[in-house]
């Protein structure tokens, strides 16, 4: 079965591949959102399970993102007018004062992988930049990545002003020195230790858990 196909090119890292077969799919005339949802979604849903056991590890996962991403190449273009539910839009970014970016970049692709519109806003990124965003793109949910101690107080911010000026947005942060505690108390709504707890956490807040 050629989404099974899919899902195997997905699972072995393999994006030429990958990206074969969606084209294959797409020539064939297979629903869109059923390529989208059973041929890449799966697989990276999977591969996050085996993450969070520990049965994979970053590369691995980086790998199964990217060979999602070059799928995504050529099925984005039909997704809006095959009418495919998106699940909602993300903005995230690396806090002020900070220039880490490759744990806020793997959360990135899984969020796109798993059907989320995504707007990256970078590493560096002022706290009005983010309002800014969010408005403009009519996110539900700002995702905020910090690997510093010393930018800690530039999330927390961050969070502070997305919280005044845009009611009723998700926040979400995660990074290695943030714990679940320090979230609480900068008042964001959840903090996930790794990128597939963070898109089961976006589904949670969306009402897009499969």
């Amino acid at each position: 079965m050629a989404i099974d196909d899919i899902c195997r090119a997905v699972l072995t890292y393999n994006k030429a591949q990958t990206a074969a077969l969606v084209q294959a799919e797409i020539v064939k005339g297979t629903e869109i959102a059923r390529i989208l949802t059973d041929g890449l979604i799966a697989p990276l849903d999977e591969v996050g399970k085996k993450f969070s056991s520990g049965d994979i590890f970053v590369p691995e996962m980086l790998a199964a993102a990217g060979a999602v991403q070059e799928g995504l190449k050529y099925l984005s273009p039909f997704l809006a007018q095959s009418g495919a539910k998106k699940r909602g839009t993300i903005v995230i970014g690396t806090v002020s004062g900070d220039l880490h970016d490759i744990g806020k970049n793997i959360v990135a692709m899984m969020f796109e992988g798993a059907g989320f519109e995504v707007f990256d806003l970078g590493i560096n990124v002022e706290a009005g930049r983010f309002v800014w965003a969010a408005k403009e793109k009519e996110a539900q949910i700002v995702a905020l990545s910090a690997l510093l101690t010393t930018t800690m107080p530039s999330m927390a911010e961050a969070v502070a002003l997305v919280r005044e000026k845009c009611p009723g947005m998700k926040i979400m942060v995660g990074g290695a020195p943030i714990t679940d505690e320090f979230a609480r108390r900068i008042g964001a709504d959840g903090f996930s230790i790794d990128a597939p707890g963070a898109v089961d956490m976006a589904r949670r807040f969306l009402g897009t858990v499969d």
